[in-house]
């Protein structure tokens, strides 16, 4: 099983309603992220900063990341949360501005 953990920022103006998106996030994508082996994906709020963090227990995770970035229905989900979102820290290299965090400690 490997951790991941992501941050990006959320744009002030639209923080409500990438709040609202999250309430109710559509069961396909859900099932996509299962589907592809994503487990515990939670994401933190922070101000106008987001943490997400999920547990991968699959055995190619760029392969399975492919198969979701693939999926119709979730890359019209970013459609919807892409907008509200902005580089963590002004890299915008990873989807969606998400930028990959170093796991440096971990209770076990």
């Amino acid at each position: 099983m490997e951790r991941h953990g992501l941050v990006v920022n959320v744009r002030p103006e639209r923080r409500e309603e990438y709040l609202a998106l999250h309430r109710a996030v559509w069961p396909q994508v859900e099932r996509t992220l299962r589907d592809a082996h994503v487990t515990n994906y939670t994401i933190f709020a922070l101000d106008d900063t987001l943490f997400a963090y999920y547990e991968y227990a699959g055995d190619d995770h760029a392969a399975d990341m492919a198969r979701i970035g693939e999926d119709p229905v979730t890359r019209e989900w970013w459609t919807h949360t892409d907008p509200c979102q902005t580089p963590f820290g002004g890299d915008g290299s990873a989807d969606g501005g998400w930028r990959d965090a170093e796991e440096i400690w971990h209770l076990g």
